[in-house]
């Protein structure tokens, strides 16, 4: 039997570059770990591809999921929600194979609930102005809903007591290398090996 994967999750404010910094580790061939497609209501941007990027469903298809338990988080951010759906998640997770989410912070704290054996990342930005500028420059949204964003952001980096660690995305590549250290570190915690080996003593 294989052991379980670890699960991994990435969160933090909107505009902080979580997909940028998602995609940069997924460039590596070498991982070893399954990128769970979050689902969403919100409308697709320009170069974001369903499957890939998100599921993208109505309303409706969506509250339709929370009703029947079929996701293992969820959240409605600035009139729209996002969620992951469960099924994938543990069935990658009993397989031995590690699960990466890239979520918003009320749905990373929900997951947080249910699975506390995870690892939960904050991906911080270098400073508030830093982030509103990436979010304007996104250039996909107005003003009102702009510094509703901020507003949300702002109460998000205070919940970051919540998570294990804090990795400050200045420079992609540096948060890149900073997040695979924390994930190397984690496979080698005695709580998460012990197990493996008192089988294997049980089994001689």
């Amino acid at each position: 039997m294989a052991d379980r994967g670890i699960l991994i999750v990435l969160s933090g404010p909107s505009g902080v570059g979580k997909g940028t910094v998602r995609k940069a580790i997924f460039e590596d061939e070498s991982n070893d770990f399954a990128y769970s497609i979050s689902m969403t209501t919100r409308a697709k941007r320009e170069g974001e591809v369903e499957g890939k990027d998100y599921f993208f469903r109505s309303k409706e298809e969506f509250e339709a999921l929370i009703e029947s338990g079929g996701l293992l988080e969820y959240a409605e951010y600035v009139g729209n929600y996002y969620g992951t759906p469960l099924q994938y998640v543990e069935d990658t997770l009993a397989s031995g194979r590690d699960v990466f989410l890239e979520i918003e912070v009320q749905g990373a704290l929900q997951v947080r609930e249910k699975m506390p054996e995870g690892i939960y990342i904050f991906l911080s930005p270098p400073d508030l102005m830093e982030l509103k500028s990436r979010i304007i420059g996104r250039g996909t949204d107005d003003m009102a809903v702009i510094e509703k964003r901020m507003e949300m952001a702002i109460a998000e980096i205070e919940m970051m007591s919540l998570y294990d660690y804090a990795v400050k995305n200045d420079k992609v590549e540096k948060a890149v290398s900073k997040i695979k250290g924390i994930i190397k570190s984690e496979h080698l915690k005695v709580s998460r090996v012990l197990e493996h080996y008192k089988t294997m003593i049980e089994e001689m």
